[in-house]
């Protein structure tokens, strides 16, 4: 019914819009211009339009300044329609191309198509609308955040404020060839990961890169993996064409992978996550990036006036600084056309030159450049945390711009470089009181244990402790102020700040050379709870200590000449291997600029800027995260960032906005003071100092108690907790060990499991003598043609759990099951003498006696019969295989037993004369009859036996069927299957079928009287239950 309604709107349209007018009649002939915004409405998308039409207002009102400035006397109103897709089974933008056209032929039916529109962001509905082959010809400027799909590229009247999957395609091509100094070898093949549920960016991206049309197909040898067995298997493959795999996600998706999969340490991940701030804003590491590059876009600087209820994003961004763009444009035309006025010239129309193409403005989301396309060129960084061996151990963010990539060869890229912690010679360097470059012969790559510690000291992927930021193309002169600047970094030497020894230059870019601190970020530290536990190892004490160690290194660098830090943060705070905390990313100011987060003090998010005071926020901020080692400024009432930053930011009346803090002591009273919300009562970081000294010297009582009596309770606390860790750890190994030994002995032998773990094999053996079982179930093949399989399952377990028990109170093994099939043996692995054929025999009676009692529970009143064989003799038993390793019977015993089952009777325990000869040796009186002689395939007539009991036991066996019954049985069972289905549940659905069923097998004539047909020996078996059905 959508479908068909779908259609219907698009062949109006096809009629309605064709008569539109052209974006230059429409600014001539109103004084105001109307814009529709068409978005999806609902509670998931980015681009919702319960979050955009703030942007859009405030956007409008910005361009009426603008244009007010200007002299012009024009106003942009805007139109929202929002559509849903919740009665579609597909939701969202794979069912948005109906939903979108149907707005736009109501606009035109009421003459509301207007001058411009917003949106859709979906690909599907885009394409719809500015598509010449299928008739519609909407020649209104269409401006969009999203559409990023490549049927939607070279559109006339499209303009895309984000990148499309092309630029994305395009960028890849050349990123692929680019090698630098070894920070990337050169890559000629790639795994592309596309996986299912993506979001509508991810699903274009990957799209575009597995389209054979586009630039990279035809580039790059790429193979698309399409689920997560297939990513699985090319990974953990020794065969694999490439170690670089491309995927679009977030971080989770990596985790994911990483913790379903053991991947190779020689595998790179290429992670597209274009639209995620997370790298810019969140400073804390993530184990799981090490050696996966990020693609993103460089971080925002959104506007902080922007006040409305929605979350900004770039989305958001993109449709707000899309109203600027269609204002920008109309004001450049208007402005035009008065000059031509006042010049009395005549001018070119302007329509025969898109207005849309090749134009640049400012916007909330920066600087916008659209090329000839209507497409904006935008900045891509290339995030990376390296573990790899015998690289240098740093971060590097690549920006390139948009489609104009420089090429690969002697001309440098201009990048942003995040320094990093590199081991270098200090003893050439400590006499050096002004900064110099430092030569490249001394930067040496990390030895083994440090590269696991290289996540630390770059903070993983995105998340950078210890950054500088210097690009290439500087002219960096002894008089310049960013070498006075870091002369200045250099003459710091401070216990608590790490230090600067210089930098070195590599053909790509300026490095700086900070310390070295072995166990990363405190950030790291505080959410390794395993490593550094809580109330051992970080008890109070030693989180006192971490504050004064921040404070003291605060304090040293408010008296130096670099004044003020304005970037103090937990993450730029770093951890030596004695766990001093020295702070780090200080100096430099006029270079880097400050971040607003969670961290950032109130007065310098409304008005951008540092202080000493903003530092001592920062400072309570970080003290907060040491006492409940939680996330940044935790709170129970409020999880999002950005809510977070607007309640900071925009006090409420009620009070201000701090996290949480579960105390009430001293310090509390020091953290509470730290945060104020005016900056002059706040401490400074000498009386911080001097107060966290006399709580620490107060707690426990211990104003009087020497270095050396702390130093030694520390010690002798470390020390139990150490014993309690490993009595713990013992204990949990030896619960492990004992339940895989269980495990074990349950799939082989006692003895054969010893052997292994003793000395890895097992030596096949030689028996004199054993006695072997085997039994299996008459007529299964009927029963299973009339049983579902899972009714097979369950019928087989019920049968064999329960043998399973009986085998517990005998000395016998099980060897295996194979269908129906049941084998057992005696006398092996561990030898007997002559109680193998009596505990075979003993086994058997009780198997019997319980069959006799057995009920299927899907074929109720059916009866279960079995045929038994016993037989002994010599054979050879072993452990075959090294995948699933069994122990297995070989030789000519194994043979017999198995054909004096098959030639047995059911409900009969068919022996051998050889078990008969060794049971009459023993003192067990066991009854047999003497069957006869019986012919046994491949051994000729033989006398046997029938197992019938014990004397002076009473075994409950169930009296076996005649020779001419069991023939019978065997052509008349499906029949009495049929016939007891339709005496219980007549009517019943699955009726017919089973006579269908019954009509197959063979009927035979019988000269007997039965009345109803069946056989004699089953009329007490069969009972009229209508409420039982199969």
């Amino acid at each position: 019914m959508l479908n068909s309604h779908c259609f219907l709107c698009v062949g109006v349209l096809f009629v309605a819009l064709i008569e539109s007018r052209m974006l230059d009649k429409c600014m001539k002939s109103k004084p105001k211009y109307t814009m529709n915004v068409v978005l999806l409405e609902d509670q998931t998308s980015d681009w919702s339009l319960r979050f955009v039409k703030g942007a859009v207002l405030q956007a409008i009102e910005a361009d009426r300044q603008l244009n007010m400035a200007a002299g012009l006397n024009t106003n942009l109103t805007a139109n929202f329609n929002g559509f849903n897709t919740t009665l579609y089974k597909r939701r969202g933008c794979g069912s948005s191309t109906c939903e979108g056209v149907e707005i736009l032929k109501s606009l035109h039916t009421k003459g509301e198509v207007g001058c411009a529109m917003l949106g859709p962001s979906c690909t599907f509905a885009t394409f719809f609308m500015v598509d010449v082959e299928i008739g519609l010809t909407l020649t209104i400027p269409i401006i969009s955040a999203g559409s990023f799909g490549l049927s939607c590229d070279y559109k006339a009247n499209l303009s895309r404020l984000l990148p499309p999957a092309r630029k994305i395609s395009n960028f890849f091509v050349h990123f692929w060839n680019f090698t630098r100094h070894g920070l990337k070898m050169y890559w000629g093949r790639a795994y592309v990961y596309k996986k299912a549920d993506q979001t509508e960016d991810c699903f274009w991206y990957i799209n575009a890169l597995e389209a054979p049309s586009v630039q990279f197909a035809m580039s790059i040898s790429r193979e698309m993996l399409r689920s997560k067995k297939e990513l699985k298997k090319a990974i953990q493959s020794e065969n694999r064409h490439s170690n670089v795999f491309i995927l679009c996600g977030t971080p989770d998706d990596i985790t994911t992978i990483k913790n379903e999969t053991t991947i190779p340490p020689e595998i790179v991940f290429i992670l597209i996550d274009i639209y995620n701030h997370g790298y810019h804003t969140n400073m804390t590491a993530n184990p799981s990036m090490d050696n996966v590059l990020v693609l993103t876009l460089p971080e925002r600087q959104y506007n902080n006036t922007v006040v409305y209820n929605s979350t900004l994003n770039d989305y958001v961004a993109g449709y707000h600084d899309g109203v600027l763009l269609f204002g920008h444009v109309l004001r450049q035309r208007l402005t035009s056309e008065l000059r031509g006025r006042a010049t009395q010239s005549t001018t070119t129309e302007l329509s025969d030159v898109n207005p849309f193409r090749n134009v640049s403005f400012q916007g909330m989301g920066g600087h916008y450049v659209l090329d000839e396309n209507g497409d904006r060129d935008v900045n891509f960084s290339v995030i990376y945390t390296s573990t790899i061996d015998k690289q240098v151990g740093f971060i590097q963010c690549n920006c390139w711009n948009g489609h104009h990539l420089r090429p690969s060869g002697k001309q440098a890229f201009p990048c942003t470089v995040y320094t990093c912690c590199i081991l270098q010679n200090m003893k050439e360097r400590q006499n050096q009181k002004r900064w110099s470059h430092i030569s490249q012969d001394l930067i040496s790559p990390l030895d083994g244990k440090e590269l696991s510690l290289v996540s630390l000291k770059c903070e993983e992927v995105m998340f950078t402790h210890e950054r500088m930021s210097f690009t290439l193309t500087l002219s960096l002169s002894p008089a310049s102020s960013l070498s006075f600047c870091l002369s200045q970094l250099l003459r710091i030497d401070y216990y608590n700040l790490t230090k600067f020894y210089g930098t070195v230059k590599f053909e790509y870019g300026l490095f700086g050379v900070f310390e070295f601190c072995e166990r990363g970020s405190l950030r790291y530290v505080l959410n390794d709870t395993i490593s550094y536990p809580e109330k051992t190892f970080m008890d109070l004490e030693f989180k006192i200590s971490v504050m004064y160690d921040i404070a003291k290194g605060m304090s040293y660098l408010h008296s130096s000449n670099i004044e003020v830090h304005g970037r103090l943060k937990s993450s730029n705070c770093v951890v030596d291997n004695r766990m001093v905390v020295k702070i780090t990313d200080f100096g430099c100011n006029t270079i880097l600029n400050p971040c607003k987060d969670l961290w950032t003090a109130p007065e310098h998010l409304r008005k951008q800027g540092i202080s000493q005071k903003g530092d001592v926020y920062s400072f309570a901020i970080i003290a907060q995260e040491i006492i409940l080692r939680k996330n940044p400024f935790f709170t129970q009432a409020c999880s999002n960032v950005a809510e977070k930053l607007y309640m900071v930011q925009y006090p409420s009346q009620t009070g201000f906005f701090r996290p949480d803090l579960n105390f009430e002591t001293a310090l509390y009273m020091l953290i509470k003071n730290c945060w104020e919300e005016d900056p002059e009562r706040r401490p400074d970081f000498k009386k911080i100092e001097g107060s966290l000294g006399k709580i620490f010297s107060n707690l426990h009582n211990q104003a009087n108690e020497s270095y050396m009596d702390n130093l030694i309770r520390r010690l002798q606390m470390y020390s139990r907790n150490l014993e309690h860790l490993v009595e713990e750890r013992t204990s949990l190994y030896k619960a492990e060990r004992d339940r895989a030994d269980r495990l074990n002995f349950l799939l082989l032998p006692a003895p054969v499991v010893r052997s292994l773990k003793e000395t890895g094999s097992v030596e096949p053996e030689l028996f004199d003598e054993v006695t072997v079982y085997f039994s299996d179930i008459v007529g299964f093949t009927t029963l299973c043609h009339y049983s579902t399989p899972m009714e097979v399952v369950d019928m087989l377990n019920d049968i064999y759990k329960n043998f399973d028990r009986i085998l517990d109170h005998h000395d016998v093994y099980k060897v295996e099951t194979i269908g129906d099939a049941y084998m057992v043996a005696s006398g092996l692995p561990r030898r007997n003498g002559n109680r193998h054929a009596v505990d075979i025999a003993h086994m058997a009676l009780d198997i019997l006696a319980f069959v006799g009692t057995f009920q299927l529970q899907h074929l109720p009143g059916i009866p279960l019969w079995i045929r038994i064989g016993v037989h002994s003799g010599p054979c050879a038993a072993g452990v075959v295989g090294n995948k699933m390793p069994r122990y297995c019977l070989f030789g000519d015993t194994v043979n017999t037993a198995s054909r004096m089952e098959s030639t047995g009777l059911p409900l009969r325990i068919h022996v051998s004369q050889s078990t008969i000869n060794i049971l009459q040796r023993t003192d067990c009186k066991f009854e047999y009859e003497q069957r006869g002689e019986t012919f046994l395939k491949g051994k000729g007539n033989e006398m046997t036996y029938w197992l019938t009991g014990v004397t002076g036991t009473e075994y409950n066996l169930p009296k076996p069927p005649t020779a001419e019954n069991f023939q019978r049985l065997q052509q008349d069972l499906s029949e009495m299957i049929v016939s007891s289905l339709e005496k219980r549940g007549p009517g019943n659905n699955g009726m017919e079928k089973r006579k269908t069923l019954s009509t197959r097998v063979r009927r035979r004539e019988t000269n007997g009287s039965q009345e109803d047909g069946l056989p004699e020996y089953l009329h007490l078996a069969i009972t009229d239950i209508p409420s039982t059905y199969l």
